[in-house]
């Protein structure tokens, strides 16, 4: 018997292929996680067990590391950063849904990362002054063959972390991904002709391990994080997930403050001040009155 501790790289018909030093191994899941109503996800750190038969060999997970986060749709666990891709044109950012996956992603222990793409076909300031001092790192592309910094600031992202994707059609995931690693071969504007599926097949969650170090996990297109399947988030912990409002958040004249228009709300005063900017707190805003119009968004 041999004991490693891998990766759970993907999960198929309740097999599980866990990467570990020794290699990829294709492994059950020990009955015991049935019983505890447990089960295993692409991005668990788990320990196993293999054994030598008379049918060639078994593995068997044996035990799964506490999870830093996890997403139930995508099902994926321990994600670390959340690369947000925008395009400053066709299609035109929607800072919305943009601070939405930001505040999702704070919540649930995730770094968000923007990276903003089409940069050579219109100027990206209106973008970059958004998000100035929202404390959320900014990353410029727009060259399709992969050189420059840009690229190498991605890398330096995602290396030795589990990342995934996100971003509307359009907005150049394929073609970043492609300069990452030229053996993914995405279509841009399409799903993957190397993994062979069509866009009506059943799709799983799957981590690809980078040639310089870390995991991308391949979503259904590389987009479907599901922004209504994280963690919910509070009322009260929102102002939280955007942290230019921190600073000023125990400075509000009342504790119960929600920070939506409050007599002596020190982030209003901010906004008005150009401290936190007015697009940003719209935002919030809006997703302040999506939590409380909506039950389901609460944690229970």
């Amino acid at each position: 018997m041999e004991e490693y501790k891998g990766t759970i790289l993907k999960g198929i018909g309740g097999f599980y292929y866990v990467n570990t030093t020794a290699g990829v191994f294709e492994c059950k899941a020990a009955g015991k996680f049935r019983k505890d109503k447990l089960i295993p996800l692409v991005g668990d750190t788990v320990f196993i067990e293999t054994y030598d038969n008379e049918t060639g060999g078994y593995a068997a997970i044996k035990s799964i590391k506490k999870r830093k986060n996890q997403l139930i749709r995508p099902p994926i666990a321990n994600i670390d950063k959340l690369l947000i891709v925008l395009s400053v044109c066709d299609p035109a950012p929607n800072t919305i849904i943009i601070d939405k996956l930001i505040a999702m992603a704070i919540s649930n222990n995730i770094e968000p990362v923007l990276i903003i793409s089409k940069i050579d076909l219109s100027s990206a300031e209106k973008i970059l002054d958004i998000y100035k001092l929202s404390g959320i790192k900014s990353i410029l592309f727009s060259r399709v063959d992969g050189s420059g910094e840009d690229l190498e600031e991605i890398k330096s992202v995602l290396k030795g972390n589990i990342s995934a994707f996100t971003g509307n059609s359009g907005v150049g995931k394929s073609t970043i991904l492609n300069c990452l690693d030229k053996t993914l071969g995405l279509q841009t504007g399409d799903i993957s002709k190397k993994l062979g599926r069509g866009r009506h097949t059943t799709r799983h969650v799957e981590l690809f391990l980078l040639p310089f170090g870390g995991y991308v996990a391949d979503t259904p297109g590389f987009s479907s994080i599901d922004i209504g399947k994280f963690n919910i988030i509070k009322k009260s912990e929102l102002a939280y997930c955007f942290k230019e409002f921190r600073s000023f958040i125990n400075f509000c004249k009342f504790t119960s403050c929600s920070h939506t228009g409050e007599v002596g709300c020190a982030v209003v005063e901010a906004v008005n001040k150009g401290e936190i900017n007015l697009y940003r707190y719209k935002s919030y805003i809006s997703i302040y009155n999506e939590i409380k119009s909506n039950k389901e968004w609460e944690k229970s």
